[in-house]
């Protein structure tokens, strides 16, 4: 069961709910929604540049299907929902060390229409 906020995540036709934990990161990303961006896209991982800069916060070099991560090497929020480039069999691998900030508590599968370039909202 997800604890901490609730937010929503829409790109398109697609909207699905997640939340934010209770890490500083989160709450840093909490205070300056609404954020509107582009996506861009690197295997099954959804990432974006939002107005955040901030430090390695109990940074993890693996992650899980459906993870919300910070990158602070990119400025970046990051949406995990399959493997990466630089995946193993069995573990989703960011490009480096990531802030875990929440999760995606909807239907993942509907991610896997997303495209580059399309617009991506997350709000409370």
């Amino acid at each position: 069961m997800q604890t901490g906020k609730a937010i929503k995540i829409n790109i398109g036709e697609i909207e699905l709910p997640a939340h934010l934990n209770e890490t500083d990161t989160a709450a840093r990303v909490a205070e300056i929604l609404p954020i509107t961006a582009s996506v861009n896209l690197w295997g099954e991982e959804i990432y974006f540049s939002i107005p955040l800069e901030t430090g390695l916060e109990n940074a993890r070099e693996t992650v899980s299907l459906g993870d919300m991560a910070y990158w602070p090497q990119g400025n970046a929020l990051c949406l995990f929902f399959g493997q990466t480039p630089v995946s193993t069999a069995d573990e989703i691998k960011p490009l480096s060390a990531v802030n875990i900030i929440g999760g995606i508590d909807g239907d993942l599968e509907q991610l896997k229409q997303v495209r580059q370039g399309d617009k991506i909202t997350i709000t409370e």
